[in-house]
């Protein structure tokens, strides 16, 4: 048993219920309801998704590369994919508030510490 991807699957299912119940009520719904151009509206909607089967399924792989229901070799590279992903959304979302006219911008922007902590888990449990 792998307790550095467990913990980090555990911080991906935290991540899913609040991108399922914060993010649709924060910023889908008011998205939706904004009036843009519909076009950027349906893309970003879709983003929103794809984002929705990323949290998913990288919180499935960490769970059973933790629990080590598939051989460590066969899982290695798929958490490596994970933990680059999360660490760069992290990295992103940290410019984007540094530079952002938002008040409070690390308030309002605070996913980054859950992508981090996704990253730092998953790394920790492939090379100790």
């Amino acid at each position: 048993m792998n307790y550095y991807f467990i913990l980090a699957a555990l911080l991906g299912l935290v991540t899913c219920v609040g991108h399922f119940s914060y993010g649709i009520k924060h910023y889908l719904k008011p998205m939706l309801s904004a009036s843009f151009d519909p076009v950027a509206k349906a893309v970003i909607h879709c983003v929103f998704h794809y984002i929705s089967a990323f949290l998913v399924l990288s919180t499935l792989v960490l769970t059973v590369c933790g629990f080590e229901w598939v051989s460590y070799m066969q899982g290695i590279s798929l958490v490596l994919f994970i933990a680059l992903n999360f660490a760069i959304f992290a990295v992103w979302q940290i410019y984007i508030a540094f530079f952002s006219d938002i008040k409070s911008p690390f308030k309002h922007l605070f996913q980054w510490v859950l992508f981090l902590s996704i990253s730092v888990f998953s790394l920790l449990g492939v090379y100790l």
